[in-house]
């Protein structure tokens, strides 16, 4: 998982479960809300009292996000609040809070299905820093090698500090068929839900901690969900992103 340090903190059983390895933006640059006005940064408090980001996602509309599963499996709605318009993680912008999680029903611990939407108690009030996202469509075509752009406050190496700054990193999709070989040779599975990226054989540009739950865009479209890795950048094993495109009627049904 991709998750900011905060859940191990806490010992939530999301990061517990399944892959230990959140995600964060490694061998990117600096980048605003302007540019991305699609994202969302998820506040976390334990105790609902200090709140920081610890995940991403994406704006659907004017009350629902798009994020992980994993980040918020097992959390009543009340821990969790959403920063809107604003480059900075825990300043600027405008703050929600939720009242409502909505969890994939075929969510697994090894993270299957790792989506969930979460609704503001709040309408977002839509400007050039806050948007709705492009969802791609259930026939929208994705090849091979195509560039896609990541986007998050994560770390920018492997448990190194989150990012006080939104970053955005480019990287490539990757062939499912190698994805799945890759990932076999240290027994961790990759499904027709799931989509890497990365640069395949060179590393050094991925999504890592912090990330979860953000988009990987392509061509401005929605095509994935930070979800998972084997540590963050490594040559021989790229970013797992959900595969948006095997959802676009759930996100539809319940955004």
């Amino acid at each position: 998982m991709r998750t900011a340090i905060l859940l191990f903190v806490y010992g939530l059983a999301a990061v517990t479960a399944g892959p230990t390895n959140p995600q964060r933006i490694v061998g990117g640059t600096e980048t605003t809300i302007q540019q991305y006005p699609e994202m969302v940064a998820l506040l976390f408090s334990f105790l609902g009292t200090s709140f920081s980001q610890s995940c991403g996602g994406s704006i659907l509309n004017s009350r629902a996000v798009l994020t992980a599963g994993h980040c918020v499996v097992g959390d009543p709605a009340w821990r969790w609040r959403l920063r809107v318009g604003s480059s900075m993680p825990n300043s600027g912008g405008v703050v929600h809070n939720t009242n409502r999680i909505i969890m994939h029903p075929g969510y697994t611990t090894s993270l299957g299905n790792d989506i969930a939407i979460i609704h503001s108690a709040s309408a977002f009030s839509f400007n050039n820093a806050v948007r709705p996202a492009i969802i791609a469509g259930s026939n929208y075509p994705l090849a091979d090698n195509q560039v896609v752009w990541a986007t998050g406050w994560g770390s920018i190496s492997f448990h190194g500090p989150l990012s006080p700054v939104l970053r955005h990193v480019q990287v490539y999709t990757v062939n499912q068929n190698i994805c799945r070989q890759r990932y076999s040779e240290i027994g961790r599975s990759i499904t027709d839900n799931m989509l890497c990226s990365g640069i395949l054989d060179i590393g050094g540009r991925d999504q890592c901690q912090g990330d979860s739950g953000g988009p990987l865009f392509h061509n401005r479209n929605v095509v994935g969900i930070c979800s998972w890795g084997e540590r963050c950048a490594l040559p021989r094993f790229p970013g797992v992103n959900v595969r948006v495109t095997r959802y676009t009627a759930w996100i539809q049904a319940n955004a």
